[in-house]
């Protein structure tokens, strides 16, 4: 949740964020990881921007990751390969504190070859730096603070200047679920307005997926349900072991579950079915 907030924040506020890792105006647009190559791309935490003359890369990471130096080295060949003259920057943001060694590591080396890229520990960078900025406003309760409450506040008071309505509920969504990093529910609760957030498109996806799922998983508990109800009425009582193995079933193994039960005629019967589907 938090790497497709810092997308969406990317993607929306493409001029701050080039004139924050930049130091200058560029106009950027959004390249797609399926532009790159027709093998498939790990694209949940990564955006790429683009210009006539350079493509940055940005990989936003909540955790420490071993695997991030050849993750870079990687993309930059891919993008090579398809724009062979343009330059690139890439960027790993790192936006929780870690003491971990990794979030260190700038660089790929293997035998005879050797790629660098940068690295922002978001905790170490002034608040400052993201106060200029409205899509770069939710990052800044993850910059150096002593006080990450106070922070929040200040943020909140410079968000509610924002005049587009649709603009503030956006930067005020994406600001809380950010926090939730570092700061409680109740602290982010009673700090940042909560009816504007519910306009925004963050919180509405959430809200859509939260649904999806909910029903997702009612749809699932009905055929357990059923499908239990259907066995012990044909073959009587059922180990724990297979009504376990029964309720980790998708919807679709049930489905086949229920279709076969005309065939089943002792709980050995159940058995065999789970060990071979």
């Amino acid at each position: 949740m938090f790497d497709n907030v810092c997308k969406f924040l990317a993607e929306n506020y493409a001029s701050d964020f080039a004139e924050w890792i930049f130091g200058q105006p560029k106009g950027l647009t959004v390249l797609s990881p399926t532009e790159l190559s027709n093998e498939p791309i790990r694209a949940d935490s990564l955006i790429m921007l683009q210009s006539d003359d350079v493509v940055l890369h940005l990989e936003f990471q909540t955790v420490a990751n071993a695997s991030i130096p050849f993750r870079m080295a990687d993309y930059r060949l891919r993008v090579y390969r398809k724009y062979p003259s343009k330059e690139m920057k890439q960027v790993v943001i790192y936006l929780k504190e870690t003491g971990s060694d990794l979030v260190q590591e700038n660089s790929f080396t293997i035998s005879g070859m050797r790629h660098e890229f940068e690295v922002i520990r978001l905790w170490e960078q002034p608040t400052t730096d993201f106060l200029q900025f409205p899509g770069l406003l939710p990052l800044a309760v993850l910059g150096r603070s002593d006080n990450r409450a106070r922070t929040l506040q200040f943020v909140s008071s410079v968000i509610d200047n924002i005049e587009d309505r649709r603009q503030r509920s956006n930067v005020t969504a994406a600001t809380s679920i950010l926090a939730g990093l570092v700061l409680k529910k109740n602290v982010i609760r009673t700090i940042l307005r909560e009816e504007i957030m519910r306009e925004s498109v963050i919180y509405q996806d959430i809200v859509e997926k939260a649904t999806a799922k909910g029903k997702a998983e009612g749809i699932k508990e009905e055929a357990v349900s059923l499908v239990l109800r259907q066995l012990k009425r044909r073959i009587g009582e059922i180990n724990a072991e297979d009504e376990s193995r029964i309720t980790a079933l998708s919807v679709e193994q049930l489905e086949a579950l229920g279709e076969a039960l005309l065939d089943f005629s002792s709980g050995d019967d159940l058995s065999s079915w789970l060990a071979n589907n």
